[in-house]
């Protein structure tokens, strides 16, 4: 006998502007596809600002003490922004063809 989904789900709502509206009334499962970007979202959030943004008083002295032998620097192919830790090279694009 299967047991019953238990799990407790939550109602979030949120305000939008008009503009968003407009885009997301073709949408025909809104709630999908806003469950579906916020995942999306977390999944690539900043490990330091968690999305906000802003870092904290403690947090911005921790980056301070980090960037005294780290650097954030473009990446030469891609142009990613990204951290570079002394003595360490990053093989992202070894494998490209």
């Amino acid at each position: 006998m299967a047991m019953p989904d238990r799990r407790k789900h939550e109602i979030i709502t949120f305000k939008v502007d008009e503009t968003v509206w407009e885009a997301m009334k073709g949408i025909p499962n809104r709630s999908a596809f806003i469950r579906s970007a916020v995942m999306n979202a977390l999944g690539n959030t900043c490990p330091l600002c968690k999305g906000s943004g802003f870092m904290t008083k403690d947090q911005q002295q921790h980056w301070q003490a980090f960037t005294m032998d780290h650097a954030v620097a473009e990446c030469h192919d891609c142009h990613a922004i990204h951290l570079v830790c002394p003595g360490h090279e990053s093989p992202v694009h070894e494998n490209r063809d």
